[in-house]
């Protein structure tokens, strides 16, 4: 089993920034792929970045390249996104997500965290 823990939502103005933070454990957290997931109110889950632990390898939505930074902090199991420059259509529940496969489809991922809000006022 693989455990998921959020947090760092809040609210912030349009322009400015926000870090993500997923707490990881669980025996094979290491050999899984780590990923934000974002749903909107009415809207469908949108990929935003993943990151394969054991390559280091990252991804990234083209909806978001130039702004937001995923990273991992091996020592604390923890993934980290770093939101700048955000912007209204940002505001979201954001969802970490541990899977077997470097996938954009939210639908490859098999353990999901609780989620944080991040809301943008304009």
């Amino acid at each position: 089993q693989v455990q998921l823990v959020e947090s760092g939502g809040g609210l912030v103005q349009a322009g400015g920034s926000l870090r993500l933070s997923c707490a990881a454990s669980g025996r094979t957290v290491r050999a899984l792929t780590i990923a934000w997931i974002r749903q909107a109110p009415g809207k469908e889950r949108e990929f935003v970045s993943a990151i394969n632990w054991r390559t280091g390898n990252k991804f990234y939505a083209h909806s978001i390249v130039d702004r937001f930074t995923i990273s991992k902090d091996d020592v604390r199991n923890t993934m980290f996104l770093q939101m700048n420059t955000l912007k209204p259509e940002d505001t979201a529940v954001y969802y970490c997500a541990a899977g077997g496969l470097d996938s954009d489809d939210p639908e490859t991922y098999d353990y999901w965290g609780q989620g944080t809000q991040v809301t943008v006022s304009s």
